[in-house]
């Protein structure tokens, strides 16, 4: 089974973390498991899960490849060091199973397409 996981900053404000509980749902419910049976998301701090927890979850899950997508715009320190880390050590833990971390968002080739259509 394939997951994907999306990885946001985390924050204190529990509606922003549940921002990203349901753009996950979405993505779940738009994608239909035609790619992913299993979408999740995760926190890289000041919410749950955490990474290593989240990648876990989709694991015990099933999965047997899980994509990390860090939902971040820029390449600051969190999207190359820490959330690297993060995936390293699961990594190591799950050998068995192939956890890719993916382009972050602000990479998306789309993204100028979709910031003229917002604007409008």
């Amino acid at each position: 089974m394939a997951a994907l996981l999306l990885v946001a900053h985390g924050s204190r404000r529990v509606s922003s973390n549940n921002e990203i509980r349901i753009l996950a749902e979405k993505v779940r419910e738009h994608d239909a498991g035609r790619r992913y049976e299993d979408v999740r998301c995760a926190f890289l701090e000041l919410a749950e899960p955490s990474i290593p927890d989240g990648i876990e979850e989709c694991i015990q899950a099933g999965a047997s490849s899980v994509k990390v997508l860090p939902y971040f715009l820029s390449a600051g320190r969190h999207v190359i060091e820490d959330i690297p880390r993060e995936v390293e050590g699961k990594q190591r833990e799950h050998p068995e199973v192939r956890i890719e971390l993916v382009p972050y968002l602000g990479l998306a080739e789309s993204m100028p397409e979709l910031l003229l259509a917002m604007a409008g």
